[in-house]
């Protein structure tokens, strides 16, 4: 198994369903209660392109995305139009985004995160699909500069420093990112004359570990 480091075409993505999916086991007990347990200690997502098709040559450029791939065989990158950049939807990214470290004056690669919050809880998601020439990165408040002060791994989400930063400050950045999924499906099942009276192909996709 590969893993094509390709984007879904955005303009068939776009209006596409779908979002975070966990795992969750409830059983309940005979007094009423219930116990609960999350198998997955991290959320996957999983989109319905189909959605995102208009026209015949939406379907066309499907088929031939799809037919590279392999069907299920080679992951690829996906633009989740409701959650692909380090800040909010209605702003744009900036080094100071999110903290994806503390220096120790020895470390030099910083894996790319996000942090999501809702009160007093929070989720740190690993971001391993970043967009290249769209991430920023900052130490202790400074913007530093890319290919000269530090490097990305835009296949691995990881940005390696040339010179460690120091003890106690924070590492942040801000980026675009796509997710790594796959086509959950080794069939397109098409046709002109549904697709023209409204109705779209089934083409689920699912997110995988990179």
């Amino acid at each position: 198994m590969a893993f094509h480091e390709i984007r879904f075409p955005a303009n068939l993505s776009f209006g596409a369903m779908g979002g975070p999916e966990r795992r969750t086991e409830v059983v309940t007990l005979a007094n009423g209660f219930e116990e609960r347990n999350a198998p997955w200690a991290e959320s996957r997502r999983r989109f319905e392109a189909g959605a995102g098709l208009r026209t015949l040559d939406d379907i066309a450029a499907l088929i031939a995305f799809f037919e590279a791939r392999g069907g299920r065989m080679h992951g690829f990158r996906w633009k989740d139009w409701s959650d692909w950049k380090s800040c909010p939807p209605s702003a744009k990214p900036s080094p100071f985004d999110q903290e994806i470290g503390i220096g120790d004056g020895v470390r030099h690669v910083f894996a790319l995160t996000k942090t999501y919050r809702s009160g007093a809880q929070s989720y740190m998601r690993r971001i391993t699909k970043p967009v290249a020439g769209t991430v920023l990165v900052a130490v202790a408040g400074d913007p530093k500069v890319e290919d000269l002060e530090f490097s990305l791994d835009a296949e691995r989400g990881e940005v390696t420093f040339a010179v460690p930063p120091d003890i106690g400050v924070r590492v942040t950045a801000g980026y675009e990112f796509d997710v790594p999924v796959r086509f959950d499906t080794d069939r397109i099942m098409a046709s002109v004359a549904s697709f023209q009276a409204g109705e779209v192909p089934d083409v689920p996709v699912v997110e995988v570990r990179t």
